[in-house]
């Protein structure tokens, strides 16, 4: 019988439930959400899956040690009772990362020095030499979670971050996150049976990832190397089996465009669609958004994330906020516009109202992600046709 175990799912704030959705459409088991997490049950199979396929996901964990402490002395002991050797061998470097929220334990990097203490000093009483850590290039990477007397060590199995997907070369003055990126499309409920376009995409992000999904290209494809090929029991065969698994890919025939005003920026674009190999699925074009006139789509839709603040001055956001609005009234009717924004100010420049609001974080700023509708005809009319209501849950 394959077995089964615990995984974790860590993701950004506001991206929990995409992330439920996609670890059940991936086949895991017992899926729960979680403070920036989502936790899960799987086989080995379902660990590379999640890491090779999940796009909104930062980095998958497997618990493998769990245990209760209520002093340093106490901490280290029973640390010391699981066999690290069963999990690295000696020529492998390891570094630790800790989270603590414990009054017990109030200092995290101290958490993580006497973890790595309880590993090295067993493999010197083993075998009479140490392993080595490398904090910057780690082989094996564990991460120390504790909870007020509760202590779970666990192993990390992506490695670097899976927003760095492999593809980005060059980047913009403000790139967004490529797993925000994957978000904000999922969020938007694009069923990818439409247009889609960024009219101001900096360095190609947001079309790039719509065009992974669009195609049924998996994020991971471009990645060198996942942390659980580190892994002792690390099974090759398998990673290649879903590797060149193709059933998930598929075909698309609408237009997916990305255009920005900065020729600098639309070329770090080109170079990031080319490093992607989707020169010939995505359209990057050097225009100005006001210049532009979109294809003609009922069901079309921009996911967009304009300068705010941090990229032009203060005394251009209001004009340029306002115009943006009447530009999207004006050529884009029947398209879904959304927009991520962290001023809240310019937003309200836009000069229209938001049909569903979502509070996320780009990097360390809080922003909004906000749907525009574009109706033909009147916004009253529309909703007295359609009898549709915004519902509460939709503002948040």
């Amino acid at each position: 019988m394959v077995e089964k175990f615990e995984m974790i799912a860590k993701t950004l704030q506001g991206l929990e439930g995409v992330l439920a959705d996609e670890l059940t459409e991936l086949g895991a088991e017992d899926v729960k959400i979680e403070n920036r997490a989502v936790s899960f049950r799987g086989t080995t199979e379902t660990l590379y899956k999640a890491n090779f396929w999940l796009r909104t996901a930062i980095r998958v964990l497997k618990p493998v040690y769990s245990f209760s402490a209520r002093t340093i002395e106490e901490f280290y002991g029973n640390a010391r009772k699981f066999d690290w050797t069963s999990l690295m061998d000696l020529s492998q470097k390891f570094a630790v990362d800790s989270v603590v929220n414990s009054e017990v334990f109030p200092h995290s990097r101290y958490i993580a020095l006497k973890f790595k203490d309880a590993v090295v000093d067993q493999f010197r009483d083993r075998y009479g030499k140490r392993p080595f850590v490398d904090t910057k290039n780690p082989q094996i990477q564990f991460h120390v979670h504790i909870s007020g007397d509760s202590c779970t060590i666990l192993l990390d199995s992506s490695g670097e971050s899976l927003h760095r997907r492999g593809y980005r070369t060059a980047q913009d003055i403000a790139p967004i996150n490529e797993v925000l990126a994957a978000g904000l499309i999922k969020l938007s409920g694009w069923n990818m049976d439409s247009t889609f376009i960024d009219p101001m995409c900096g360095s190609g992000t947001i079309v790039i990832e719509a065009a992974l999904m669009a195609y049924g290209i998996a994020p991971g494809v471009f990645r060198r190397q996942f942390g659980f090929e580190n892994w002792l029991d690390f099974d090759e065969k398998l990673l290649q089996s879903i590797y060149n698994d193709d059933s998930m890919e598929r075909e698309f025939t609408h237009p997916i465009i990305g255009r920005d005003i900065s020729r600098q920026t639309v070329e770090s674009a080109l170079l990031n669609v080319k490093h992607a190999g989707l020169q010939k699925k995505v359209d990057i074009e050097v225009g100005s958004i006001f210049d532009f006139q979109p294809p003609a789509d009922s069901q079309g839709i921009v996911i967009t994330n304009p300068p705010y603040g941090e990229r032009l001055r203060r005394e251009q956001i209001e004009t340029f906020y306002k115009q943006l609005g009447d530009c999207f009234k004006q050529k884009y009717e029947g398209y879904n516009v959304w927009m991520i924004s962290s001023n809240m100010d310019a937003l309200k420049n836009f000069g229209l109202r938001p049909s569903k609001r979502y509070t996320l974080y780009n990097g360390a700023l809080e922003c909004k992600f906000q749907r525009y509708s574009m109706f033909a005809g009147s916004v009253k009319a529309k909703y007295q046709g359609k009898g549709e209501r915004i519902k509460s849950k939709d503002r948040e």
